[in-house]
């Protein structure tokens, strides 16, 4: 009997933001759920975040952000996926991000973002209705 590929997704911190405690949380519970969770610690650039999601062949980024450079951030993230040839990535962002900014960052290609006090289960199933197929 053939194994389905397990969902591989990478939780990354960018920019100088230094608190991970959420990021820590979503990839526990994504882990706890079946997926494979790669975390890349704090302080990442957006040209890490996109070289460890091609190295690592993911399915999925997750984003966290406190700091408030999401609006520098995530359009250089999303550019580097498109000059990377990883439009079919899903992205998906969390943290401390303006209403009002929401509309710009979807607009980027970013498929949802999540709040403070956003349930782990319902990010998890985000994940699990919004996953691209792959062969």
């Amino acid at each position: 009997m053939q194994s389905q590929r397990k969902i591989r997704i990478l939780i990354a911190k960018p920019g100088l933001d230094s608190h991970d405690r959420g990021a820590k949380i979503v990839a526990r519970a994504l882990r706890d759920a079946g997926m494979e969770v790669i975390y890349t610690g704090l302080r990442q650039t957006p040209e890490q975040i996109v070289e460890t999601a091609l190295q690592e062949d993911v399915d999925v980024i997750g984003l966290s952000i406190l700091s408030g450079a999401h609006r520098t951030l995530f359009p250089r993230i999303m550019e580097l996926l498109k000059q990377k040839d990883l439009t079919d990535m899903m992205v998906f962002a969390g943290g401390i991000i303006p209403e009002e900014d929401i509309p710009e960052m979807k607009k980027l290609g970013i498929k949802e973002i999540f709040g403070p006090g956003t349930r782990t289960d319902t990010i998890v199933q985000f994940v699990f209705d919004n996953i691209p197929k792959r062969p």
